[in-house]
C-alpha cells in the first residue's frame, strides 16, 4: 500500500533506487522518502516501512502521481520543491498535495495527517508555515493531525521543505479532550476517518500552559507524551493504539531502551517505527511520537 524509505547520508541514491525496485518488484506503491540521521542503537544507513492491506487497496496515478486507497484511507508519496524561500516551498508542498488529490475528487480538506521536515537552520522561520497551512487548509471544521521534524539532510539541494500527508475519501472529525491552544491552529491533537484515527505529533508540551516540561528527561518526558497519547485515543472513543512513530534527538539516544517497559505498559500491541532526527521544533523536546489508532467497530459505526 505504502513504502517508508528511511535514509542516512550515508546512503547513495542509487542504492536506495534499486534497493526499492527489489522491494516493490513491480508493484506500483507511493513511495515516502524520509532523511534520518540515524536509528536508536543501530549503524543501520537504510530502513524501510511497509502499510500493507489485504488485495492491495485501489490504485490510482502512475509513476510520480502514483496513490493508493484502502478502507477509506489515501496514501500519498512524499513531496518537495527546490523553488522559492522557505514558506513559498512549504505553499507548493500543499499546493503539490492538492493537485495529488484531485482525481479523486478530494481537496485538502480530506487530510487526515501531515508530517513536514525541515531543517534545523529553518526553526526560526518554522512560523511562517502557518499563514499558506491557514490560506489553503482553511478554518475547519476538521483540521489535520500535524508533527513538525527538524532533519539537515534535504531530499534535493535546495528542498527547504519536504511534506508527507495523508488523505481520507469519507466525513471526518477531529479530536480534542479539550485543549483551548488548538483552538487557534491549523491542526488537532487527532483526525478520526471511519475506524482510523490519525494523531499528531505528541512533544512534552503541556497543553494548557503551553510551555515545554521535564527538560533534559526523556523518560519523564515519555511518560507525559504517551500519558496524552492515552487521553486523545480514549476521547476519540476507546481507540486501540497500533503503531507508534518515535522521533529521538540525538541526546535521547542512550537512554532510548529504557522507554521499552514503560512504552509496553502503555501501548502493549503497537508496532514501533524509531528513527533519531537532528532536532524537534521545540529544544526542549527529546522525543516526539506520532501514534495512529484503530476504533473498535462499534465505536465507528
Amino acid at each position: 500500500m505504502h513504502v517508508v524509505e528511511y535514509v542516512t547520508a550515508a546512503v547513495d541514491p542509487a542504492a536506495v533506487a534499486a534497493g526499492r525496485d527489489v522491494l516493490l518488484d513491480g508493484m506500483v506503491a507511493p513511495v515516502s522518502t524520509i532523511p534520518v540521521r540515524g536509528f536508536p542503537g543501530s549503524a543501520d544507513p537504510y530502513r524501510v516501512g511497509v502499510t500493507a492491506y489485504p488485495g492491495g487497496g485501489v490504485l490510482r496515478g502512475t509513476d510520480r502521481d502514483v496513490l493508493r486507497v484502502a478502507d477509506g484511507v489515501v496514501y500519498l508519496p512524499s513531496v518537495y520543491t527546490t523553488e522559492g524561500e522557505f514558506a513559498e516551498q512549504y505553499r507548493a508542498c500543499l499546493l503539490r498535495v492538492r493537485e495529488l488529490l484531485s482525481p479523486l475528487r478530494l481537496g485538502l480538506d480530506a487530510l487526515v495527517l501531515t508530517t513536514d521536515y525541515t531543517a534545523t537552520a529553518t526553526r526560526a522561520s518554522y512560523p511562517r508555515c502557518g499563514r499558506p497551512r491557514r490560506e489553503l487548509l482553511g478554518d475547519g471544521p476538521v483540521h489535520p493531525g500535524a508533527a513538525g521534524i527538524l532533519v539537515d539532510v534535504p531530499l534535493a539541494p535546495g528542498a527547504m521543505v519536504a511534506l508527507d500527508a495523508v488523505a481520507a475519501t469519507g466525513p471526518l472529525h477531529a479530536v480534542n479532550p479539550g485543549w483551548a491552544r488548538y483552538d487557534t491552529l491549523t491542526y488537532q491533537p487527532a483526525a478520526v476517518a471511519g475506524r482510523h484515527v490519525f494523531g499528531s505529533g505528541f512533544g512534552a508540551l503541556d497543553p494548557v500552559t503551553q510551555t515545554a516540561v521535564h527538560g533534559g528527561d526523556l523518560l519523564a518526558q515519555a511518560a507525559f507524551v504517551y500519558g496524552n497519547i492515552a487521553a486523545v485515543f480514549g476521547a476519540a472513543g476507546g481507540a486501540e493504539t497500533v503503531s507508534l512513530l518515535e522521533y529521538v534527538t540525538p541526546d535521547a539516544v542512550a537512554a532510548y531502551p529504557r522507554l521499552a517497559e514503560l512504552r509496553a505498559d502503555y501501548f502493549p500491541g503497537a508496532v514501533v517505527t524509531s528513527v533519531v532526527c537532528d532536532a524537534l521544533l521545540r529544544p526542549e523536546f527529546l522525543i516526539e511520537v506520532v501514534p495512529r489508532g484503530l476504533l473498535p467497530e462499534r465505536a465507528a459505526a
